[in-house]
């Protein structure tokens, strides 16, 4: 696969993201970033490895939230890039399900305030 066959690859799944394929020594292995951003504020970075050996394909994905130093959040891979990026969605949809219970328990075994200002 060529560097601009990845690119439109990436665009056509996720064209919410302004994508840089970045050049390596083999196309056997490519890598992509995509950012979201607002102005001058990165909301959202997705990394995608696309690796190919013995005619398989392997895409890794992770991704890492606000600012261009945040740390890299979570990692899935699959044989496609649409089931790669599923399934890192899927995890953080779990942890959304996840700590949105916790933090409701939370909230309703905290003695009632009037005058507390919620955050």
């Amino acid at each position: 696969m060529k560097t601009a066959d990845f690119r439109k690859e990436l665009m056509a799944i996720m064209p919410g993201y302004r994508w840089t394929v970045h050049k390596g020594g083999s196309p056997a292995r490519m890598a992509a970033t995509g950012i979201q951003s607002s102005g001058f504020n990165r909301l959202s970075t997705l990394r995608v490895v696309r690796t190919e050996k013995d005619g398989r394909v392997w895409y890794e994905t992770a991704s890492s939230d606000y600012g261009a130093r945040s740390g890299w959040e979570e990692r899935y891979g699959d044989l496609t890039l649409a089931r790669a990026l599923r399934g890192l969605q899927h995890h953080y949809e779990m942890m959304q399900v996840k700590f949105g219970r916790l933090a409701t328990s939370l909230q309703r075994g905290r003695k009632p305030d009037d005058n507390a200002v919620r955050r």
